[in-house]
């Protein structure tokens, strides 16, 4: 739920060749996300890592030294309002487009009025790219001389990782900013400032802490979908004659029922306790049934996806060997495409999670080794197993007597590895469920063969 018209905003003296960029005066109208943009970098909620005296940020926004700069974070975590507060500054020109609806021609446009500008002594351009990374190859390449010889200033946004996503040359030449995608109090933050600031509600509304809890568990780190949100209940109150904004008019407002986390988050984890425990039960329904009740609560999804990728390996493990890279994908699935899309993965890796043969042999085996090492149960490197490629190492006897199993017809001999502490340790155990069965009957025949004449060695 964007608020529309983020970049159509009314031009003012201060405009200079932004093309309504910059912020201008108030005119009552914006949406409120518009309007309760930050006026000053100090304002910004959540970027505290980027914000420290003589940062590169604090560098881009208040004139310091001229800096190429990649914006990389989620939607809502401030890029644009970074862009604006740039644009507002009086030292330089400041051009900004969208990868969107911008190609190379408008690019090169944008570089010879810079070069221009500058060789008749004129400020700095700022260029300004939004979704940088829907430009392609050429278009991207288009800008590198101009950010080598600074005749621009890159301010490039992009939701997608830049190293992936935009090409390295130009990554070389920029500074990477990274921000953080808002957690819960930086949103609650953006949201009780904007329902008290002349500039939003200014106090002419009341909001309910059951309201703003499900405003802020919803908005999923986007200050600008809180916002929105925030705006269409409140409208609907005002309509209403109602001073007060309801999670009822809230719910409304976002077309999501308000599935009922505890505020002091014994729901939150009692929902995930339940869901981890109905996929080790492998009972895929009621599987479902949870991963859909966290999906509408505004659960982070990423927050799913890392419990599904130790699952895969602490309650399924060699079972099926494949679990683990459905719960992996989903999870990479989840970092590139996002709700509403990626909620298909996820159910995809619960069916695939859910129905596997399940073995927790694999976290029971490093257990108990850890705790072996940290009980003292370690002991010297059999010395055949040292690295003997270094000088002196064979008058020291490292690697002497090693056997090359690859040398041998069956790929196993019978050596040493462990310490003597462990040697005859059996820290993995398979099950005889799924694949671990064929597992079972091949490690056995393995460890007869190793341990067989290895205390002679």
């Amino acid at each position: 739920m964007d608020a529309p018209g983020l970049f159509e905003v009314a031009e003012s003296p201060r405009d200079r060749g932004t093309g309504g960029f910059g912020s201008g005066p108030a005119t009552g109208d914006e949406p409120l996300a518009v309007r309760m943009r930050p006026r000053a970098l100090d304002e910004l909620v959540g970027q505290e890592h980027l914000l420290t005296p003589g940062s590169p940020l604090r560098q881009v926004v208040e004139g310091g030294q001229p800096m190429s700069v990649i914006l990389w974070g989620p939607p809502g975590s401030g890029k644009t309002t970074i862009a604006r507060l740039v644009a507002d500054a009086d030292d330089r020109r400041f051009r900004a487009m969208s990868a969107l609806n911008s190609g190379v021609k408008d690019v090169r446009a944008a570089i010879e009025e810079a070069r221009r500008v500058r060789r008749t002594g004129g400020p700095q351009t700022i260029l300004f790219i939004d979704e940088v990374h829907r430009f392609n190859k050429t278009q991207q390449d288009s800008l590198l001389g101009a950010v080598e010889d600074r005749t621009i200033t890159l301010l490039a946004a992009t939701t997608e990782n830049p190293y992936f996503s935009v090409v390295a040359p130009l990554v070389s030449r920029c500074v990477l900013l990274s921000l953080r995608e808002l957690g819960d109090a930086d949103v609650a933050a953006v949201v009780d400032r904007a329902v008290t600031d002349p500039r939003g509600l200014d106090g002419a509304l009341d909001l309910t802490d059951e309201a703003r809890d499900h405003l802020v568990r919803t908005a999923g780190g986007d200050a600008r979908k809180a916002l929105t949100a925030l705006e269409a209940a409140a409208s609907t109150a005002e309509a209403e004659g109602d001073p007060t904004v309801t999670v009822g008019l809230v719910e409304a407002a976002i077309d999501t029922a308000a599935v009922r986390y505890d505020r002091d988050g014994d729901g939150h984890y009692d929902i995930a306790s339940a869901f981890i425990k109905s996929l080790r039960g492998s009972d895929v329904d009621a599987a479902m049934h949870y991963l859909a009740r966290m999906i509408v609560a505004g659960e982070d999804p990423r927050f799913i996806a890392r419990r599904m990728v130790v699952f895969a390996s602490e309650d399924v493990g060699m079972a099926d060997p494949a679990a683990l890279q459905t719960a992996t994908a989903a999870a990479t699935a989840v970092e590139r495409i996002g709700l509403p899309e990626c909620r298909i993965n996820l159910a995809q890796a619960v069916i695939h999670l859910a129905t596997a043969p399940k073995s927790n042999a694999v976290i029971a085996a490093v257990d108990e080794a850890v705790a072996d090492v940290r009980a003292g149960a370690i002991g010297p490197v059999p010395a055949d197993l040292r690295d003997g490629h270094y000088r002196g190492a064979a008058e020291l006897g490292h690697g002497a007597g090693y056997v090359y199993p690859h040398n041998d017809p069956l790929g196993v001999v019978p050596q040493r590895y462990a310490p003597d502490a462990v040697a005859d340790r059996d820290y993995y155990r398979p099950t005889r469920h799924g694949e671990e069965a064929e597992i079972d009957d091949r490690l056995a025949k393995i460890r007869r063969i190793v341990r067989k004449g290895a205390d002679d060695r």
